[in-house]
């Protein structure tokens, strides 16, 4: 059985998807960009802003699923631009204490909303 996860203090879908789902233990949040879910607007003034956003979003989700970062097994780091790489990771890094998700992060052509990061994580409560 699958539940679907949402809330308003995450930016709302922008297509025919959930923020999250969660199935046997597992939650499947989608990826997160930099919109404040508070004034819909993008959080551009630097990468390092833009990644805090997007942690807060992931947060959101996870909080409202009843999930914690160390909870997280596998994130996807999607970047506009590998140069990106250092001050994303810095960024991301905070959230994390130990035993660290696995991870990939990636350069794409494009993200929504012209954006220079998206993340998506799975994270899992047994």
């Amino acid at each position: 059985m699958k539940k679907i996860i949402n809330t308003s203090n995450a930016p709302a879908p922008i297509g025919p998807y959930s923020q999250a789902v969660l199935a046997n233990g597992f939650l499947y949040v989608s990826g997160q960009i930099p919109i404040n879910p508070a004034t819909g607007e993008l959080s551009k003034d630097s990468i390092k802003a833009e990644t805090e956003q997007v942690m807060r979003n992931l947060n959101a989700v996870l909080m409202e699923a009843g999930f914690e970062f160390k909870h997280i097994v596998k994130t996807t780091i999607f970047l506009s631009d590998m140069a990106l790489f250092n001050e994303v990771n810095e960024v991301y890094a905070g959230y994390f204490k130990s035993d660290f998700p696995a991870r990939e992060t990636v350069a794409v052509k494009g993200l929504p909303k012209a954006v220079n990061v998206e993340i998506s994580v799975i994270a899992y409560k047994g």
